[in-house]
């Protein structure tokens, strides 16, 4: 077992001996590791760490986190402990409630399939409901109640009842979305395993910044960020499809891995959800898939985000780098030639920005 993990679990939970440790799956984050522990009581938990020792990921999960539990929007599994201040950054969590989507997707029919996807559209319009003040970077916790200990910062986060007192607030760091998306395009860059495609960092950057003036206006709700299905859990899983009703438990869908989110366009978050839900590395899936995602998130928000139709053709080129910046991992996941990969990508790339 790494190192770094066994010594965040020495400081986290000192009193608690570790009887066995297992994999989680295959990661293309090359700045964390997660494992899953079972302690020597029978109890299970899972721990993350920064195996670059940059704890900013880790405080923007543990913020997110609390903050989610106090809202009551999902079932998030509860922060066992945290120090993105340690010389091991880590975070200690119960295991979140439910299956796995993967398990729950696998040996599903279509119309099981639709309904699961319906579901996560409306989780997406939950989350995306409560408003901002402003695009930003999470960056910690304004204000928590008794139990949870002292504040972690000091600036606005959500705007209603949310933002009483006794609940937290996530403390946010303002700054115009362009901005914003622009710090998310460095993060990709941060944690992606391959520079083979460096130059379509670039590209991208350059889309951003000559469309500022179409993403500007967008209204600021908190995204996941990474809405792949490794993070989704299912509880409650019907035995037939929803019918359409329009009727969905947002704790239907459990999202985990929060360290990737932030404040900005929902627009941004309901594309990459389709891509990384339905898409594979240069095609499209089944059209009834990404229309069940949608429905669902209209049925809970009376719509898709404002703007959506105008800003998607950008947010379908920022998310080519899920493809660029991780080349090495597809060639493994498809098994292809590199240089069969690396000339799809580019003329992927090159098809959707000549769509912007």
């Amino acid at each position: 077992m790494n190192e770094a993990v066994t010594t965040a679990l020495d400081e986290a939970v000192p009193d608690r001996p570790v009887a066995s440790f297992r994999g989680v799956g295959p990661s293309w984050n090359g700045a964390n590791e997660t494992v899953g522990v079972e302690f020597a009581d029978g109890s299970r938990a899972f721990c993350k760490v920064a195996v670059d020792g940059d704890g900013t990921r880790i405080a923007r999960e543990r913020a997110v986190l609390r903050y989610l539990a106090a809202e009551r929007l999902f079932p998030v599994p509860e922060v066992v402990a945290a120090d993105p201040e340690a010389a091991v950054p880590y975070l200690v969590t119960e295991p979140a409630p439910g299956r796995e989507l993967r398990g729950v997707w696998d040996g599903a029919d279509d119309a099981v399939r639709e309904g699961l996807l319906r579901r996560v559209g409306a989780a997406l319009a939950t989350l995306h409901a409560g408003r901002f003040d402003a695009h930003g970077e999470v960056v910690g916790l304004e204000s928590v109640g008794p139990e949870d200990g002292a504040a972690d910062g000091a600036a606005s986060g959500a705007t209603g009842e949310a933002a009483a007192d006794d609940f937290p607030r996530l403390d946010v760091d303002p700054a115009p979305w362009p901005d914003v998306l622009r710090a998310t395009i460095e993060r990709t860059r941060e944690i992606g395993t391959s520079e083979r495609l460096a130059d379509h960092y670039d590209a991208v950057f350059d889309c951003v910044e000559s469309n500022r003036d179409r993403l500007s206006d967008a209204q600021p709700a908190l995204l996941h960020g990474d809405v792949a299905p490794p993070n989704l859990f299912v509880v409650d899983v019907p035995e037939e499809p929803d019918p359409g009703s329009g009727q969905y438990r947002s704790d239907g869908i459990v999202p985990i891995d929060w360290e990737l989110a932030h404040v900005g366009d929902p627009a941004r978050d309901l594309v990459r959800a389709e891509d990384q839900l339905c898409n594979g590395f240069d095609s499209t899936g089944p059209e009834r898939f990404s229309q069940a995602l949608y429905a669902g998130y209209r049925d809970r928000a009376g719509g898709l985000p404002e703007g959506f139709d105008e800003r998607r053709p950008i947010y379908e080129v920022v998310r080519m780098l899920g493809r660029s910046g991780f080349i090495d991992q597809w060639t493994s996941y498809l098994d292809e030639p590199m240089d069969s990969l690396v000339e799809r990508a580019d003329a992927e790339l090159r098809a959707r920005l000549d769509e912007v």
